[in-house]
C-alpha cells in the first residue's frame, strides 16, 4: 500500500468533518444521553429529513456515526466521540493569532 493509499481514511473522515452541518449533527448526538432519530435532528437543524439523511450517510461511511432500524425509523448514534471531540476542540483553536 503506498503512502497516498494510506491517507485515504484520514482525507475521507476529515472530508466528513469539513461541513458544518455534519459537525452539529455530530455535537447533537454526543451531547444527547441517548440515540436520536433522524427526524428529530432535522426538526432540531429546521432541515429537511433527505437532507439530514445525505449528511448523515457521509458521516456513517467514515464511521463517525451508526445507523440502525427501530421499526420504520432510522435512529442515529455517534462512535469515537472523545476523539470527536477532541478533533473539535482542536479544530475551533486552528488558526487563531498566536
Amino acid at each position: 500500500m503506498s503512502a497516498t493509499e494510506d491517507l485515504k481514511p484520514a482525507a475521507n473522515m476529515f472530508g466528513a468533518l469539513g461541513n458544518q452541518v455534519r459537525l452539529r449533527i455530530l455535537m447533537m448526538l454526543m451531547d444527547s444521553k441517548k440515540p436520536l432519530h433522524i427526524a428529530a435532528v432535522a426538526r432540531n437543524l429546521k432541515m429537511d429529513y433527505g437532507g439530514v439523511y445525505s449528511h448523515v450517510e457521509v458521516l456513517r461511511k467514515v464511521g463517525l456515526i451508526q445507523v440502525y432500524d427501530v421499526g420504520r425509523s432510522k435512529v442515529l448514534s455517534p462512535f469515537n466521540t472523545e476523539l470527536i471531540r477532541d478533533l473539535i476542540a482542536k479544530g475551533k483553536g486552528f488558526g487563531k493569532k498566536r
